[in-house]
Formats: structure tokens, C-alpha cells, sequence
């Protein structure tokens, strides 16, 4: 295999960089991106055992958190093994294959999140502006369709970008400067017309975080609005903190991204390793730490993870004894 840096790599292969600019760092970098790593399976785990044997917590907010938590991880196992490889000893190599799946399946996972953090913020305003239909509206059904349905809308508005891409030719470079496939980065280094590309690719976020982000924010009005109109400060109270866990999570997800987005098409300014290196803290801040925000925020996760810490130590206790 030639160099990294070489123009004419065999037509099959993709060369990931890292984070350009900061190569000699990539051994300290890896530690956070361990760490990170590491919170997402421990954390995302424990939340779908926890709701999986505890039936009081087998409700339609729960259930869509268990979704929150398959996405993630199956989110980071996209992305981080291939990453630490790049970070501890320079593995980028990578098939166009693998590359193409790559991207689809870390594009496709991200579209689905959103899809389901949308679907929470329905929840929540179900209970709290019509909480007498709660049990009619998200019922199993609705519930089993809405996770389809999340599914289905990454899936299919990813898919055209693989075949968009199959059409390109690369007759520069196969080197991407990234630390995995992402859409953008690996247009960029085609030599035909990109536009299609380009234009799908835009719409297609526009049509997630956009759309999302529309229905998100309506929903959240409406739900101040009818916390505004209770007339006891204790209802209000509960009312918002029911919501608190979820606003953190919205945050922790699309500033990142939207952050990320801007960057990739507006930031032309923006050195290009911080560009790589917002678009890391999207793919794996949210992950590690949407379980700790809803395991300390939502009480009955948090007592129920006490309590298998608690008898734990009891267990451990007797075996001592």
C-alpha cells in the first residue's frame, strides 16, 4: 500500500486521516474517546435492563427511551472501534465498501434519533396538555409503529446517498480527512459534478433537523403554554420537571449538530480541525451522556439503579462474611 498522501491509491480503498493537524495528540485523544465509549455501553445498558425488568417503567415515555438507548449504542458501534484504531496506531484504511456502509448506517442512525427525540416531545405533551387521552393516544401499537417508523425515515432518506456516490469518480485523492466516512467529506474529494450530492444531502438534513426541530419546538410551546395556566405552583413544578430530562437531551443532541452543520458548509473559515473535532463531540457526547441525564434527572430510573447497587454490595457483603 502507498502512502497515505499519495493521489493514486487503488480505487478501492479510502485512507481516514484523523484529525488533520493534530496527529500528534491522537494517543491523548483516544483517552476521552475510551471514556466516551465506555459511558455509552455501561450507561445506555443499564437503562434498557433496568427498564426491561422493572414493569412500573414499561410506559411509552420508557419505551422510547429504550429506543433512544439501541440507537446510541448501535450509533457508536458505527463509529468508535474504527476511530480508536485510527487514534492509537493510524488504521485508516478503509474499502469503499465498508466506507459507503459506514456512512449509511452512522447517517442513518442519527436521522432515527431524531426521529424518536421527536417522538418524546409528542409524549410528553400528550401527558401533560391531554393527559386523559394519554393511555388511548401512545398505546403498544402506537408505540411498536412509531419505532418502525423511525427506522424506516433514516433508512430510506440514507439510502440514496451510497448510490449518489457509487456514480462519482475519484481521480485525486482517496485520502479523507476525517476520522470517518462522512457524506460530505468524501464528496468533496470527487472529480465530476457533485451537485446532486450536495443538493440531497442538504435536503435531507434539512427535512430531519429541520422538521424536527419545527415539531420539537411547537410542542414545547404548547406545553408551556397549558404549565402556565395551572394554577398551583406545585403542579407547575411537577409539570416541567417531567420535561427536564428530555430538554437537556434535545440540547445535548442538536447543538452539537447544528453546530456541526453550519461549519461543514457556511464555516469555510473554520480550521478544519475543528470542524472534525465538533463533529466528533456530535457522534459521541450525546450517546455517553443521555443516560446519565435521565438516570439522575428521572427519579424512578435512579431509584431503581440504587437499588441494584444496593443489593449488589449486600450480596458482596454476605459473600465476605
Amino acid at each position: 500500500m502507498e502512502s497515505p498522501n499519495h493521489t493514486s491509491l487503488d480505487s478501492s480503498v479510502f485512507v481516514l486521516t484523523g484529525i488533520p493537524g493534530l496527529e500528534q495528540f491522537h494517543l491523548w485523544l483516544s483517552l476521552p474517546v475510551c471514556l466516551l465509549g465506555a459511558a455509552t455501553v455501561v450507561g445506555n445498558t443499564t437503562i434498557l435492563a433496568v427498564i426491561a425488568t422493572e414493569p412500573a417503567l414499561h410506559k411509552p415515555m420508557y419505551l422510547f427511551l429504550c429506543m433512544l438507548s439501541t440507537v446510541d449504542l448501535a450509533a457508536s458501534f458505527s463509529t468508535v472501534p474504527k476511530l480508536l484504531a485510527i487514534l492509537w496506531c493510524g488504521a485508516g484504511h478503509i474499502s469503499a465498501s465498508a466506507c459507503l456502509a459506514q456512512m449509511f448506517f452512522i447517517h442513518a442512525f442519527c436521522m432515527m434519533e431524531s426521529t424518536v427525540l421527536l417522538a418524546m416531545a409528542f409524549d410528553r405533551y400528550v401527558a401533560i396538555c391531554h393527559p386523559l387521552r394519554y393511555t388511548t393516544v401512545l398505546t403498544d401499537t402506537i408505540i411498536a409503529r412509531i419505532g418502525v417508523a423511525a427506522m424506516v425515515r433514516g433508512s430510506i432518506l440514507m439510502l440514496p446517498c451510497p448510490f449518489l456516490i457509487q456514480r462519482l469518480s475519484f481521480c485525486q485523492s482517496h485520502v479523507i480527512p476525517h476520522t470517518y466516512c462522512e457524506h460530505m467529506a468524501v464528496v468533496k474529494l470527487a472529480c465530476g459534478d457533485t451537485r446532486p450530492n450536495r443538493v440531497y444531502g442538504l435536503t435531507a438534513a434539512l427535512l430531519v433537523i429541520g422538521v424536527d426541530l419545527f415539531c420539537i419546538g411547537l410542542f414545547y410551546s404548547l406545553i408551556a403554554r397549558a404549565v402556565l395556566c395551572l394554577s398551583s405552583h406545585e403542579a407547575r413544578s411537577k409539570a416541567l420537571g417531567t420535561c427536564g430530562s428530555h430538554v437537556c437531551v434535545i440540547l445535548i443532541s442538536y447543538t452539537p449538530a447544528l453546530f456541526s452543520f453550519f461549519t461543514h458548509r457556511f464555516g469555510h473559515h473554520v480550521p478544519l480541525h475543528i470542524h472534525i473535532l465538533l463533529a466528533n463531540v456530535y457522534l459521541l457526547f450525546p450517546p455517553a451522556l443521555n443516560p446519565m441525564v435521565y438516570g439522575v434527572k428521572t427519579k424512578e430510573i435512579r431509584e431503581r439503579v440504587v437499588r441494584v447497587f444496593q443489593k449488589g454490595q449486600g450480596t458482596g457483603l454476605k459473600a465476605l462474611e
